[in-house]
């Protein structure tokens, strides 16, 4: 009779991942399917058009509910951890993508990043996966911060900073090596982790902040590149306003964006609807925006008719229930 209580606990706690994971991942999906039709449409144009629902075509010529190389990615990093932590394996998924054997919405592959294929490429060619990401300045896309958000699920049980830290890295580093990519998908993980734990969305932010000061107390990092994510770090990137927000495909606008979309909504409609009409790389800045207000309002909170249209819905779910039993 004792093992009971254990067994209820352990099943809540499994359901509780669960619905975390599916409000996570289909959170990131609508934001980005939501994005999709207006891909590289100005601020100025959405500001007289603005996306107030889903819709299909537009710039990709996509059906409505069509999610890109984001939700792909990162439905390929959860596809791996199912089976636990390796690099190789993830990497793997990421040519099964690219070939179109896995995690496409409509089996072809129809939008990705320069540094995202040039790795893609490397990988396809056995080089070492943590080595196949692009280590120059100029490779520091949103490419690696898009898909990295099924690693903060992975990681939620994890207490060790260092452990993170170096875990974000080697993901990171499979398309996207440098600091500045890493250090953003480090600081996008850490925030979500402090959601995890069922936070006020401003006080998981000051705890990140908190956490991030103390773990870069005993590093030597390039103080040039950390001062880049000053706005973040030490100051409240809620409290800028909107024409100091970037939305291009630049790893540091995406995250600045989306948290300034995260902290400034109340819903998560509003959240990803702000972030689409940012403008530029609305795809990414919706998917990223979308999986901080996933996990943060849940998946009941995501509009019915947005998770209706989304294509492969059955797919994503089942996803989610391997993933939790597997965390």
């Amino acid at each position: 009779m004792s093992c009971k209580p254990c067994i209820l606990t352990r099943k809540e706690e499994i359901n509780k991942m669960k619905n975390r994971i599916e409000s996570g991942l289909f959170g990131l999906a609508v934001g980005d399917a939501l994005g999709v039709p207006v891909e590289f449409q100005s601020r100025a144009y959405l500001k007289q058009n603005p996306v107030t629902e889903m819709f299909g075509f537009g710039t990709h010529h996509q059906p409505i509910g069509t999610w890109s190389d984001d939700s792909s990615l990162a439905f390929c990093l959860a596809e791996s951890l199912c089976s636990g932590y390796d690099l190789n394996d993830i990497a793997r998924n990421f040519v099964k993508w690219y070939s179109a054997e896995l995690w496409t919405p409509h089996g072809q592959v129809f939008d990705i990043g320069i540094a995202t294929r040039n790795a893609i490429l490397n990988i396809a060619k056995g080089h070492q996966p943590d080595l196949c990401g692009g280590f120059s300045e100029s490779d520091n896309g949103n490419g690696s911060l898009m898909r990295i958000l099924p690693l903060a699920f992975y990681l939620q049980k994890e207490n060790n900073i260092e452990v993170i830290y170096q875990k974000v890295k080697e993901v990171s580093s499979i398309t996207h090596a440098h600091f500045r990519s890493v250090f953003a998908c480090f600081i996008y993980v850490v925030y979500c982790l402090e959601i995890l734990k069922d936070k006020d969305k401003f006080e998981a932010y000051k705890n990140t902040q908190l956490v991030l000061s103390k773990f870069l107390e005993d590093k030597s990092f390039n103080p040039v590149e950390i001062g880049l994510f000053d706005r973040i770090l030490k100051n409240d990137i809620s409290k800028y306003n909107e024409n100091e927000i970037h939305s291009s495909g630049y790893v540091l606008h995406s995250l600045e964006a989306s948290i300034w979309c995260f902290l400034n909504s109340n819903s998560y409609e509003e959240t990803v609807l702000k972030a689409v009409n940012l403008g530029q790389d609305t795809d990414t800045t919706g998917a990223i925006a979308g999986g901080l207000a996933g996990i943060y309002y849940g998946i009941e909170n995501i509009p019915q008719k947005w998770i209706e249209n989304l294509v492969r819905t059955n797919d994503i779910k089942d996803l989610a229930e391997r993933l939790s039993n597997k965390i």
